[in-house]
């Protein structure tokens, strides 16, 4: 692989032998054999990311040894994750400046296994997991260092009758899984700054408190029309939050590109923000557990005044720990919480490029572990996806990203005569237009399905380049 030395701290789409090596070399399953066997699983998959395992995998042989090593003891959820969640907190520790970890839950459903430790999801009818992960990530140049957590929670259905106090300490309460993926990620390292990202799933005071209670940083997008006190002071006369910040003036205007949840695009938008320093009051009635003390916090407000025509109004309320009394410091807190969506494209890669709910085996010892080794195997195209949306896509050689072998296979596909090596978004639209997309301005960039379908026909090219230069080697010792 080539790596630029420019940017150490980057989770490259390297080739499926070094991305497995990175990621999985350092596993430590009980056995060299068995360590050596997940490396190998891995490289495969990565090779072929799409369809079920037989299709990933290639052949009974290799389908035979991943089922038997999935269903080893030694070989579990937490196992398999060890050596990538180190390699992301070396990365962390590397890191100068800020990084951002981005904390998101998605459902994975499997309501065809016969498994029963799975738990309800959706409107109850189905069967499987909730899958929190968390991702640490460069807030300047949008770069994915690695997956910092990973925690798959089977609901329990609530006892008919559950009092608060009951609810409120049951350790499977689901509301406790943001707490927990901050305790699962343990201390910041020194010299450096994280900070905790989430959607209006994690507006609950038990979280903030905890936040608080950890000497963390974080940033939450609110959901609950609270009452709260304006300022940081002991009293004044309660208010709803959103009626609030939306009663403050602007302080200043700028034009974003933002990520559209609602078109699933990005966009330029014309934002407006301000800020004020707020206290959360305990809720009356207490359904975590966290200590009945106020909650000194600042909220900030981002929004678009004039929308685009048919466009519904972006409006953020986000509420943060760090001090916000400047205009500069908005606009922060506005382009930390701007990155939040990458989370989102990682459970799409999972679903989408990695088919990871397709998995059919028939018990958790064996599911687990999958999914924990289909999960980093996401992070590598998405690492791709952030690096073709960077200023320097168009300068920035694909060889810093990708395999020279990968750059130069698709630049003869995509070509079919002589020409400049390509750039970090040459190749990303190669490989789309390889997976089906036209490349047409109207089009927009490709998506998850054709990008994976590209990466699975490039290496498809690539073990046929190998195969040919095996044969004519072959054909001189002859």
């Amino acid at each position: 692989m080539s790596t630029s030395a420019t940017f150490p701290t980057t989770v490259a789409p390297e080739s499926a032998s070094s991305f497995a090596h990175e990621h999985f070399g350092q596993a430590d399953l009980g056995h060299k054999k068995r360590n050596g066997c997940l490396v190998r699983v891995a490289e495969k998959i990565c090779r072929h990311p799409g369809g079920s395992l037989p299709n990933k995998l290639g052949n009974p042989t290799n389908y035979k040894a991943m089922d038997e090593l999935m269903n080893r003891p030694e070989v579990t959820h937490a196992s398999v994750l060890a050596s990538p969640l180190r390699r992301t907190q070396e990365r962390i520790q590397a890191a100068q400046g800020v990084v951002l970890l981005l904390h998101d839950t998605t459902e994975l459903d499997y309501s065809g296994l016969s498994i029963p430790e799975l738990g309800p999801i959706g409107n109850s009818h189905g069967r499987g997991y909730l899958c929190h992960n968390t991702l640490a990530v460069d807030p300047e140049r949008r770069e994915v260092l690695g997956l910092a957590s990973q925690i798959l929670h089977a609901r329990v259905p609530v006892p008919a009758g559950e009092g608060v106090k009951a609810k409120r300490e049951r350790p499977s309460r689901e509301s406790r899984l943001w707490t927990r993926a901050v305790q699962a990620i343990g201390p910041v390292p020194a010299g450096v700054v994280c900070v905790d990202v989430a959607d209006r799933g994690a507006d609950i005071f038990e979280f903030l408190a905890a936040e608080q209670q950890l000497g963390r940083k974080a940033l939450v997008r609110a959901s609950q029309d609270r009452l709260i006190f304006p300022g940081h002071g002991d009293g004044g006369e309660k208010t709803r939050l959103f009626a609030y910040l939306r009663s403050l003036p602007a302080w200043g205007k700028r034009s974003k590109t933002i990520f559209d949840r609602a078109q699933e695009v990005e966009r330029r938008a014309n934002l407006a923000v301000a800020a004020a320093a707020v206290t959360l009051p305990p809720p009356h009635i207490q359904k975590g557990e966290y200590e009945k003390k106020p909650l000194r916090l600042w909220a900030v407000r981002i929004w678009e005044p004039q929308p685009p025509s048919r466009q519904k109004p972006l409006e953020w309320i986000l509420l943060c720990y760090e001090p916000v009394t400047t205009l500069e410091a908005a606009w922060q807190a506005s382009s930390w919480y701007e990155c939040r969506y990458m989370v989102e494209e990682l459970h799409k890669a999972q679903k989408t490029g990695c088919e990871i709910e397709r998995l059919q085996f028939e018990t958790q010892q064996a599911l687990q572990p999958m999914i924990a080794l289909l999960s980093v195997v996401a992070v590598m195209l998405l690492n791709l996806r952030q690096a073709c949306r960077q200023p320097d896509a168009e300068t920035r050689p694909a060889t810093d990203v990708v395999d020279q072998q990968y750059e130069e296979i698709l630049r003869a596909w995509r070509w079919q005569k002589p020409h400049a090596p390509m750039s970090v978004k040459e190749f990303y639209m190669a490989l789309g237009r390889l997976g089906g997309h036209m490349n047409r301005k109207s089009d927009g960039n490709p998506g998850w399905l054709v990008l994976w379908r590209g990466w699975t026909k490039l290496q498809s090219m690539l073990d046929g380049a190998e195969a040919e230069r095996r044969r004519r080697k072959l054909c001189r010792v002859t």
